[in-house]
């Protein structure tokens, strides 16, 4: 079952983010960093959540933000995350593919997103029709070595 994601469902979504994140991407979250991401999100103007939900409970969610540009409106695609232990079953798919119609309904023209440039993550992403921006490049500069 899909429903909307809000700001009263991040206590029941930390533990799909940390486990998700600190057992499959070697991440080092915490209640609190976790936390405030989600709410960071959710909670800035534009932010939107789906979340996915089963007879066990929260099973995965999509969380981003509307992004207006002077000609349409975007869809930024900030998190998909699903329950490490039932992933491999089409559910992240599933999620995406309810994501796209409903931001599509609600306004967007498409969906950006950033994704780590790795195997798992190209192929998920192009199985469901993304494909690299040709007139984009993602910069960054850290600030520690």
């Amino acid at each position: 079952m899909y429903r909307e994601m809000t700001l009263k469902d991040v206590q029941s979504v930390l533990p799909l983010y940390i486990g998700y994140y600190n057992t499959c991407e070697e991440g080092e979250w915490t209640e609190e960093t976790a936390g405030k991401r989600i709410r960071q999100v959710l909670g800035m103007d534009g932010g939107w959540g789906l979340l996915l939900e089963d007879g066990e409970g929260p099973a995965g969610f999509v969380m981003g933000y509307f992004k207006q540009y002077d000609d349409l409106i975007s869809f930024m695609l900030e998190e998909i995350v699903i329950e490490h232990t039932r992933q491999g079953k089409g559910l992240g798919s599933a999620l995406l593919e309810e994501t796209e119609k409903r931001v599509q309904k609600l306004g967007a023209a498409g969906i950006e997103l950033s994704s780590v440039n790795d195997e798992m993550h190209a192929h998920f992403y192009e199985k469901a029709g993304y494909r690299d921006a040709k007139n984009f490049v993602q910069k960054v500069k850290w600030f520690y070595a």
